[in-house]
């Protein structure tokens, strides 16, 4: 999954209705601008408070896309008074290009390795954990097993490893019927635990927002999106995007691991009328009333349960010494 994603990604922009799949900041203005005065608040009363650094946090996006979540969110905070530095974590040259054009002044890096140690981060990850690459283990007769990737008659197929693996499966979860398949994504927590260590001791808040669940569950998620279609991950690997649901809970873990106060998971669509999207989109349909009809099909889009509204998931998880978060309802922890 590792290498097919990121080879898919080094050569092409996957974005856009001529591409593969739409994200939420493509979708409409509005999704970049609601993040954009989350992000306003939360380092306003940051500073307000006397966190220290505040006034100089700079913006860090995982994943950017064309860097159009980026953009929008940064007019909303220069409005407010804020003109941070922005660092963008991207590893493909192609997308590398897009951004460039939308952010001239961005700094690139390939991990978050390099990101300024000196002050305070505001992180979002829109869709990124989605594609990193996950483990499966399924349930057999002899017990678990992880499910790899072999080759029969020159096409690559899903096979089960031979090496138990009932030591990784919770116990919860050890006793299910044969052919159950349970998801896990050590490169997802790996990298959240790291971001958090960083915010940690740097101050901030990490926004990750992606399609997923709360709680381990079974079931297997993987698979590929193709010309906004859903294809088959085994065949033609490198040519369509991988991902699979991300497990909130084990972000939220990792974060707190780290010493992070985390809030949520909160449906996307929850969180964005709390942020007041609902008003700037009537706000917009009025004064544009030739786009009222797609300003609010967008908006219907980004928030309904039957669209991205439940789906799609959103957490906070900030620096102790920073304050709660807007757009949730649910009781932080940490």
């Amino acid at each position: 999954m590792a290498e097919a994603n990121a080879h898919y990604y080094s050569a092409r922009d996957p974005l856009g209705a001529a591409g593969d799949f739409v994200t939420a900041p493509e979708i409409s203005q509005m999704f970049g601008e609601m993040i954009g005065g989350w992000l306003a608040d939360l380092r306003g009363r940051a500073r307000s408070a006397g966190g220290a650094g505040a006034r100089d946090a700079i913006y860090v996006e995982l994943g950017p896309g064309r860097g159009t979540l980026a953009r929008d969110s940064l007019r909303v905070l220069e409005r407010a008074g804020h003109r941070p530095d922005v660092h963008l974590v991207e590893g493909s040259p192609a997308l590398r290009k897009e951004q460039a054009r939308f952010l001239p002044d961005a700094t690139f890096h390939d991990d978050i390795s390099t990101l300024p140690e000196d002050r305070p981060l505001l992180v979002v990850a829109n869709e990124f954990f989605d594609a990193l690459p996950l483990r499966q283990m399924v349930r057999t007769a002899n017990g678990w097993r992880e499910r790899m990737v072999g080759i029969e008659a020159d096409r690559l197929v899903p096979v089960v490893g031979d090496r138990p693996m009932d030591a990784a499966v919770p116990a919860h979860l050890v006793q299910v019927a044969d052919g159950a398949i349970l998801e896990t994504c050590p490169a997802a927590s790996a990298i959240m635990h790291a971001v958090s260590e960083r915010v940690a001791t740097q101050g901030g808040a990490i926004l990750a927002i992606d399609y997923g669940f709360a709680d381990l569950r079974h079931g297997s998620t993987f698979q590929a999106v193709a010309r906004h279609e859903r294809a088959d991950p085994f065949v033609a690997p490198g040519t369509a995007d991988l991902t699979a649901h991300v497990d909130f809970g084990a972000l939220i873990q990792a974060a707190a691991r780290a010493g992070l106060r985390t809030q949520g998971p909160a449906g996307q669509g929850e969180f964005l009328m709390a942020l007041g999207i609902g008003h700037r989109a009537a706000a917009l349909a009025r004064a544009n009333p030739a786009q009222a009809e797609a300003i609010l099909a967008a908006l219907r889009r980004l928030v309904a349960p039957e669209e991205m509204g439940t789906l799609f998931r959103v957490i906070c998880a900030r620096a102790p010494a920073w304050p709660e978060s807007a757009g949730f309802a649910v009781a932080e922890t940490g």
